[in-house]
Parts: C-alpha cells; sequence; structure tokens
C-alpha cells in the first residue's frame, strides 16, 4: 500500500514534488552532554517537498516545536560580531526610517537574548521580547528586554493588541521559517498592525538555498524554505501586503521583506519586482525549478569525504570551528564522526563540553585550537567564514589552512 502524501501546511495540497530526502538525522541543535553519551539520539526524517500550489518548500513536520524549542535551547543570537553588527544597522535604518522614539513601540517575535532589541532600548525606545526560550530569554532580561516567554501565535497576537499593545513596528530574523504554523503566526502578526505600522522579517532566501547547494540549512526546526512567491501567497491571506524586499548577504543570502495592512499608504518600491522576476526567472513557480537539487548534495557529500579521506591518509589533523546547526546537518548526512575531525570549536559556553549531536564530535572551546592545533579547519558555519578566519589569524600565520564545504570544496591557506 503507497504511503499517503503530507499536505502542505499553508494551502493543504498534497505535496507531490521532492526538493531532497536527507535521510534520518537527530535534532540539529539538541548539543549531548557527556554524562550522556551513552544514550543514542533520536532521529527523524528530514524530507523537504515543495508544494505544487502555493510553491511553500516544508520539510515533513516529524518533530512537535515544543521538543526543539525547550528550556535548553543551545542558540544565542550573540555570539556572532557579524551578526550583531547587522542588527545594530537594522535598528538605526528602522529608527530613522519610521521616526521612532520614546512614544513608540517595537515588537520583536522570536527574541531570543535580545541581540537585536538591545539597540532600540538604548535609544529610549520601549520594546518587547516575545521568546519561547526560557534560557535566552533570562539572557534578553538581563540585558533590560523585557520578554514575554512564549510562542506567538495568532491568540497571542489579538492578545496583545486587546491590551493595547500596538507597536510600529514589529520585526523578526530568521524565524518565519522555524514556525510549524506559518498561517497562524502570520494572523497574529496581521492582528497587532494597525494603520502604518510595518512588519519586517528576514529569512534565507530558497533562491540562493538551491542555487549554491545550501543543503546544510535544512535541520528540523527550519519548517518552511521560503521564497518571496510563497510569502506573498500567505501575507495576502492574512491581510497583508509586501512593498519592498531588501537582498541581504548574511545568511548566505536573506530577504527582508517589508509588509503593511493590505490598505496601508506605503508605496511598493522596487525590491519587490526585482526578486519577483528573479524567482521566475529560476522557475521557482513551477517544478523544473526544484529539479536536479539531491544530486548537488550528493556531489557536495562525495567532495567533502574526498577531502578528509586524503587528509587522514596524509597523517594531517582536521578541527572544525563552530558547532552550527547547519553543521550538523552536513556531518550527519555525510557520516562524518571523530574517524576524520578530532574536535570540534565554539565560542558558546552553553555548547562547550558537549558533543555535537549524530557525530558526537566533541566540543571545547577556541582556545582548543592553541593546544591542539589543526592543519586545517573547516569552517561549519561557512557564512561566518572571514569573522572567523580574522578570530584565527595566529593559526593561519602558523600554517592552518581554512575549508568549506558548499557549495564545493575551497580551501583558504
Amino acid at each position: 500500500m503507497t504511503e499517503a502524501l503530507p499536505n502542505c501546511r499553508s494551502c493543504g495540497t498534497a505535496l507531490t514534488i521532492t526538493l531532497v530526502d536527507l535521510g534520518y538525522s537527530p535534532l540539529a541543535n539538541s548539543y549531548v552532554p557527556r554524562e550522556r553519551a551513552h544514550i543514542p539520539d533520536p532521529r527523524y526524517p528530514l524530507h523537504v517537498r515543495v508544494c505544487s500550489e502555493c510553491w511553500l518548500a516544508q520539510a515533513d513536520a516529524a518533530v512537535p516545536a515544543d521538543e526543539i524549542f525547550d528550556a535548553h535551547y543551545a542558540y544565542f543570537s550573540s555570539f556572532s560580531d557579524s551578526w550583531l553588527a547587522h542588527c545594530r544597522r537594522y535598528a538605526k535604518k528602522m529608527i530613522d526610517g519610521l521616526g521612532l522614539g520614546s512614544e513608540s513601540l517595537v515588537i520583536e517575535i522570536a527574541s531570543n537574548d535580545g541581540y537585536l532589541l538591545q539597540y532600540f532600548v538604548a535609544e529610549g525606545i520601549p520594546v518587547l521580547g516575545i521568546e519561547p526560550t526560557a534560557n535566552t530569554a533570562a539572557a534578553a532580561e538581563a540585558r533590560g528586554v523585557p520578554t514575554l516567554v512564549e510562542f506567538f501565535t495568532e491568540d497571542l497576537g489579538k492578545r496583545l493588541a486587546a491590551e493595547g499593545r500596538r507597536p510600529d513596528l514589529i520585526c523578526s530574523a530568521n524565524v518565519l521559517a522555524h514556525v510549524p504554523d506559518i498561517n497562524d503566526f502570520v494572523r497574529g502578526v496581521a492582528a497587532l498592525l494597525t494603520g502604518d505600522a510595518v512588519y519586517t522579517v528576514e529569512f534565507p532566501h530558497l533562491l540562493n538555498l538551491i542555487r549554491e547547494v545550501q543543503f546544510d540549512t535544512i535541520y528540523h526546526e527550519h519548517y518552511s524554505y521560503l521564497s518571496l512567491i510563497a510569502v506573498e501567497r500567505i501575507f495576502a491571506n492574512a491581510g497583508l501586503r509586501v512593498f519592498e524586499v531588501e537582498e541581504l548577504p548574511t545568511h548566505g543570502g536573506s530577504l527582508r521583506v517589508h509588509a503593511c495592512r493590505t490598505g496601508a499608504s506605503h508605496p511598493e518600491g522596487p525590491g519587490v519586482a526585482k526578486v519577483r522576476a528573479d524567482e521566475r526567472a529560476a522557475h521557482l513557480d513551477s517544478a523544473e525549478g526544484y529539479q536536479g537539487f539531491a544530486g548537488k548534495c550528493d556531489e557536495v557529500r562525495a567532495g567533502l569525504m574526498d577531502f578528509l579521506t586524503q587528509a587522514q591518509d596524509a597523517g594531517r589533523r582536521v578541527a572544525a570551528y563552530g558547532a552550527a546547526a547547519k553543521g550538523n546537518t552536513l556531518l550527519n548526512y555525510c557520516g562524518i564522526g571523530t574517524e576524520l575531525i578530532e574536535y570540534c570549536v565554539d565560542r558558546n559556553p552553553a555548547k562547550q563540553d558537549t558533543l555535537l549531536p549524530g557525530s558526537r564530535i566533541p566540543v571545547h572551546g577556541p582556545e582548543m585550537m592553541r593546544e591542539r592545533r589543526p592543519d586545517y579547519v573547516l569552517i561549519l558555519p561557512w557564512n561566518l567564514k572571514t569573522e572567523i578566519m580574522g578570530q584565527l589569524a595566529d593559526l593561519r600565520a602558523r600554517g592552518t589552512q581554512f575549508v568549506t564545504a558548499i557549495p564545493s570544496i575551497s580551501i583558504t591557506a
């Protein structure tokens, strides 16, 4: 008997197009305490399909959100200097562009450790963070960012509106992909917006994911992989209109979409038509645009395995930098463990002295690279390559070389 196809979580259409099936993988941010090393990681299917009606790319709903975003969630946004600089620039742009001041309100959905809202607080602008993970929310409160520890839903949006919380700006960065019920989330945003209030949302662009073979950005906490085509339809169904789109270099190529209520006065900016045209040219509005991606993922795996086995045969030491979720997808898809990569380092203390899920590679602080200098550093968060190489300039001067695997093996001496 043929297994029934899942339905699109936005429009309900049966999902007949596969983008890629990465097999079974552990949760990418579930770092393993050393004392639990003997307990096998649960593994879940990681299969991304595309809706032929609304063109939303989406992972099979294999894991409930409250199992992923729990009290021990280990991703803290503030451990990337380049990301903080990006956020500081965004805050200034929105403060100036919208004329925000002491009578305004900025709400961030999935505010993490206060990495963004701190820059509005510093300018005396009232803020509210909404964040489901208690440990990151506590870090935000310590920064002076008032934070509501809840998942954002339509019900919460309506409740805040009823309490008189009427923001001039709602923002969310790299959260829309993390929402299992994307329609409910966007309706919640619409419930909070009035007049000319603005919602900005940033997300990695599906067009770049496909072009640059960024399959390592696929993991269970990313329920959706977003194009402007899909986002405009979802927003329109909730009474929202996209009026501008910015293309950003962050996370390997992202979009920042500016939206408002359908009847708001904001004119449409040139970025909207440009990105629409780019997506049509790449056939993201037809099955053709999604064909052949899985084969390219296999080529990346083969290239990385060839490099690592050759390094091993030559007696070279390889370590990884960045205990990133994307790195865990890559390592588990390739079946890599401590036989090929000796250890990993990360600046985040919450990840140090743990083991990477699946691969069980030990995670240390960056100082380990000075104690046991590797010949090669595999940079798992390749989007931060320049920043990381700068942090390890002393190793580079001593002969360490830097490697990234996406979209193909690249070695920098």
